[in-house]
């Protein structure tokens, strides 16, 4: 067999640009980029940012045509946008909204051949930096990861449009961006790849631990900020810890068990309809149990957690130690190919349902040590 060379590399969007009313200044930022936008975004999102983007691209002398997303990043969903995309004669597409609106346009932008720009309304995700683009089912279950080959040409975010939104969005990225350190802190101590195709970096690694250093120090009075809808100089550090750092971190520093338990923990119908940064928190607390991290270490990061307004036991997840359904989460999280492969040590189905099951005991006991509240079960609507 070959030997491959080990590579190491680094990816990142074309430009970030971060602050309160940045929203205003979409065109002047988008105009380089291409002269026929298409807009994506749903109804709700477009209800509170339409006026300001309307008036930035008349400003820079841009068309307004938007396109409204319908809510899940499928494939079907993607094929339709990248029909309309064709239609409009874009030669740009922007995402504007979360997660899910920005990986449907990243993945439609790349099919389409042009070029693709994201503007997230909240601060919930590393998806407005990131070069791939999670997939889901028609129901809400992880299908598959698409990778690009490059990253969005531009990230514009306005602080004050995430400081308006519900302060568990912001909760949601922290639970995220927390997972970035985690995953990269494993991925170095195995040598293994990364989500940019290659060995991770110092760099990668190091804005991986900037994010968690950011977070610890700025989580808990930031998101007070954001419930008085206020922005703060703590503020605009999280949004670019969940956002900038988590996301360059992530892709060129690499992901491990943290994700790939996240992406079992679709499969459950329990778990439908909660924010991905709050599986992702379980996923971490379930990968510091494989870890046999320090126990000082992992009551640490409940505590913390739970203040943030975290998930942090089964319960607030719809599931239970009891719930048949962790062995189909274990087996999917462990599936060839899964991230949890970078873990430094091998890791297999029966090690993820016991750390899964283990959590629910510990949790509750660390938050009533440490006088906080009791975990309150999640029920999933139905659809």
């Amino acid at each position: 067999m070959p030997t491959t060379i080990p590579i190491r590399t680094v990816i990142s969007p074309g430009r970030y640009v971060q602050g309160p009313g940045a929203i205003t200044k979409l065109g002047e930022y988008l105009a380089p980029i291409g002269s026929t936008p298409l807009l994506v975004s749903d109804d709700v999102v477009w209800g509170f940012v339409g006026h300001d983007v309307e008036a930035s691209l008349a400003a820079a002398g841009l068309p307004v045509r938007r396109e409204k997303f319908n809510g899940i990043p499928t494939s079907g969903e993607i094929d339709r946008l990248v029909a309309v995309i064709a239609d409009a004669g874009a030669d740009v597409v922007v995402a504007l909204g979360g997660g899910s609106t920005i990986d449907a346009v990243k993945s439609a932008g790349f099919l389409a051949g042009i070029r693709w720009v994201t503007v997230p309304s909240v601060a919930s995700t590393d998806a407005p930096t990131s070069a791939l683009a999670v997939i889901y089912t028609e129901d809400g279950a992880f299908e598959e990861y698409r990778f690009f080959p490059r990253n969005p040409d531009l990230v514009l975010i306005d602080s004050q449009l995430v400081a308006n939104a519900p302060a568990a969005f912001l909760a949601a990225g922290v639970g995220d961006a927390l997972a970035t350190w985690l995953e990269a802190r494993a991925t170095s101590r195995s040598n293994s790849n990364t989500m940019a195709g290659g060995l991770p970096t110092e760099t990668g690694t190091a804005l991986a631990r900037l994010s968690w250093d950011v977070l610890w120090e700025n989580a808990l009075p930031a998101l007070d900020a954001v419930r008085d809808h206020v922005v703060t100089p703590s503020v605009e550090k999280v949004i670019e810890a969940n956002t900038l750092l988590s996301g360059l971190g992530f892709e060129s520093g690499g992901l491990a068990a943290a994700h790939a338990i996240h992406n079992g923990l679709t499969a459950a119908p329990q778990t439908h309809g909660l924010a991905h940064g709050q599986k992702v928190n379980i996923g971490s607390i379930t990968q510091l149990v494989l870890e046999g991290a320090p126990t000082a270490d992992i009551r640490d990061f409940i505590e913390f957690t739970t203040r943030v307004g975290l998930p942090t036991t089964l319960t607030e997840i719809g599931l239970s130690a009891d719930s048949p359904e962790l062995t189909q989460v274990a087996e999917l999280a462990t599936v060839p190919g899964e991230t949890i492969h970078a873990m430094p040590f091998a890791v297999r189905a029966v090690d993820v349902v016991a750390a899964l099951k283990s959590i629910e005991r510990l949790s509750r006991r660390i938050r009533a040590e440490a006088k906080l509240p009791e975990p309150v079960a999640y029920v999933a609507h139905q659809h």
